[in-house]
């Protein structure tokens, strides 16, 4: 089978994607890949990283004003349509995928005018502007909250897969994740998380936290800040602590997240589709802290999800501070009970077979068995 893969912009893009060309080769050794993205985007970084064979088109995002940009932007599309029809023609693919970002319209609109079989996948509760205009072409919109399938009236199909990077972290190694952290196997394991680049907000409630978490004994810390704050997070809680407890780790990123996750307990993080996919496949319960920077305020339709379903407390960012995060991590992890619910609720949740639901669907489209 020969698959073309588009999507991209941020890692919650990207990293779907990925993952439903790992579940192509673990069925299919044989399976031929393209992935088309977006010349600046950080796909062009990351998918040559998983040796994926990788070609780019020049494309933005339009902008929700009215701009002459826009224009441009227009006419960037047009012409990126014109080259997707021809890296498409050349590659001959037996269906086309996209995964959002703003890269997937040209590409996937020029499959479909090309009579290709083609699928996109949404990530999040509330779609994105790209696949709203795709779903009226692709043959099926694939969504990662049970329900979201009502939010593309105009699609051919539309059915509920769940999000592929739910089945990565499944045959993550929970011994290698203690390993890793320098922490005891069997340990209380609170992770703390503000994406991969960090979140100010989120390290600013650390600092204040630090303090506080000596009344948890016997738990272990582990706060992730991101490169650019990692000094200073990490000087100003040693700075108000005078010493660095056992039980607080502070990191500037996680290289192994899926293998850390495994060993988690609970987990501090933002609310993006991609993570929420992982935590709910592992039955993690969750604080979160939705970023209110992102379109249509996505982000808190996402963590409203779970907190629904009680497997987790979301604390919006004008309302977290070190105090009121510590409540929510005093109340979870002191009762055994409270915490056992909230798992179940979230591996509940979770879809761990959702890349192999997703590649099915594609043997649907092409009629490849």
């Amino acid at each position: 089978m020969r698959v073309v893969l588009t999507g991209g912009g941020t890692g919650g893009h990207i990293y779907p994607a990925v993952a439903i060309a790992r579940q192509c080769e673990l069925e299919d050794p044989k399976t031929e890949f393209l992935y088309i993205g977006g010349e600046r985007g950080l796909e062009s970084k990351l998918v040559p990283q998983e040796k994926l064979p990788f070609e780019s088109i020049d494309i933005t995002g339009f902008r929700r004003k009215l701009s002459f940009e826009n224009v441009k932007t227009i006419m960037r599309f047009f012409k990126g349509v014109n080259r997707s029809k021809a890296l498409l023609s050349q590659f001959k693919p037996d269906v086309v995928i996209g995964t959002g970002g703003y890269v997937c319209g040209p590409v996937v609109y020029a499959a479909a005018k090309l009579g290709i079989p083609t699928m996109i996948h949404e990530q999040n509760a509330i779609p994105g502007l790209t696949n709203q205009f795709l779903s009226r072409y692709a043959d099926t919109v694939a969504v990662s909250f049970e329900g979201s399938e009502k939010a593309f009236p105009k699609a051919k199909r539309a059915v509920y897969t769940g999000n592929p990077r739910a089945t990565t972290v499944q045959s993550a190694n929970r011994e290698r994740g203690f390993a890793s952290l320098g922490i005891p196997m069997d340990s209380q394991v609170v992770l703390i998380v503000g994406g991969s680049r960090g979140a100010k907000a989120i390290n600013d409630a650390m600092i204040g936290m630090a303090s506080h978490i000596g009344r948890l004994p016997g738990i272990h810390f582990v706060f992730v800040t991101g490169d650019t704050y990692f000094e200073r997070t990490r000087e100003e809680i040693r700075s108000r602590l005078g010493t660095m407890p056992n039980h607080l780790h502070i990191m500037p990123y996680v290289h192994n997240m899926p293998e850390v996750l495994a060993a988690t307990s609970l987990i501090v993080n933002r609310a993006g589709a991609s993570f929420l996919a992982e935590i709910t496949s592992l039955g993690i319960p969750s604080v979160l802290i939705p970023s209110p920077n992102v379109t249509n305020n996505h982000q808190e339709a996402n963590a409203r999800q779970l907190e629904d379903a009680g497997a987790s407390r979301m604390i919006l960012e004008k309302d977290l501070t070190a105090e009121t995060l510590f409540g929510r991590l005093e109340e979870i992890m002191t009762s055994p009970d409270v915490r056992k619910a909230m798992s179940e609720a979230s591996r509940k949740l979770g879809k761990p077979d959702s890349a192999a639901v997703i590649v099915e669907e594609i043997r649907r489209l092409t009629g490849k068995r």
